[in-house]
């Protein structure tokens, strides 16, 4: 072989070498990133699912009031029961994070009117139950709203490393998927409101 063919043969090895090492970097940071939004979107799970999880309480504490309107506390169950029709293994594909974020935001509209009614039973928020269950459902509220926009962060994140060179010539191929995101509704920078006190900046 001569000395020039043993060069280009050297430079192409080298070339190859090269652009196995960038690909694979390029699909390890996929990887760890993946792994973020997997976590983030556990944790937006998770607080859904703890003020699911409150609700029976609520409903159950309310009943307790008497003449209380029937239709808002079948409202809320039903809107409870239908935040545990959807589930996803791992973060939801667009289609799914809409019907996802539809449910959740059908059970807020339901507590929303529930606790608007509420305002017209003193003797019902003076008790000790329901102002815990006050506490936990505005702490859950938080929650939500920093989980929310802690997973939009990592999904963007994650999004825009996966349209990136070289990144975007391994990422199909190897299943890395788009992540969807929670859209930007109005009111979506604040939690939602469920201020029991009937406060004036309580909506």
């Amino acid at each position: 072989m001569s000395r020039g063919m043993l060069t280009v043969l050297v430079a192409v090895v080298a070339i190859a070498g090269l652009a196995v090492l960038s690909l694979g970097g390029a699909y390890n940071r996929l990887v760890g990133l993946d792994e973020q939004v997997n976590e983030a979107w556990s944790q937006v799970e998770n607080t859904y699912q703890r003020r699911a999880d409150l609700v029976p309480n609520l409903v159950e504490t309310v009943k307790g009031a008497a003449n209380f309107e029937r239709d808002t506390l079948t409202a809320v169950t039903e809107a409870r029961a239908k935040v545990g029709q959807v589930n996803f293994d791992g973060p939801p594909t667009a289609e799914q994070m809409q019907a996802f974020q539809a449910n959740q935001d059908g059970l807020s509209s339901a507590l929303s009117r529930l606790l608007v009614v509420s305002e017209q039973y003193p003797e019902l928020r003076a008790t000790e139950a329901f102002r815990d269950l006050q506490a936990q459902l505005e702490g859950t509220e938080n929650r939500i709203a920093v989980e929310r926009r802690r997973y939009n962060e990592t999904a963007r994140e994650y999004n825009t490393a996966r349209r990136g060179f070289p990144t975007v010539m391994v990422a199909g191929m190897l299943g890395f998927t788009e992540r969807a995101y929670f859209e930007a509704v109005e009111g979506a920078e604040t939690a939602p409101q469920v201020d029991f006190g009937g406060s004036e900046d309580g909506g």
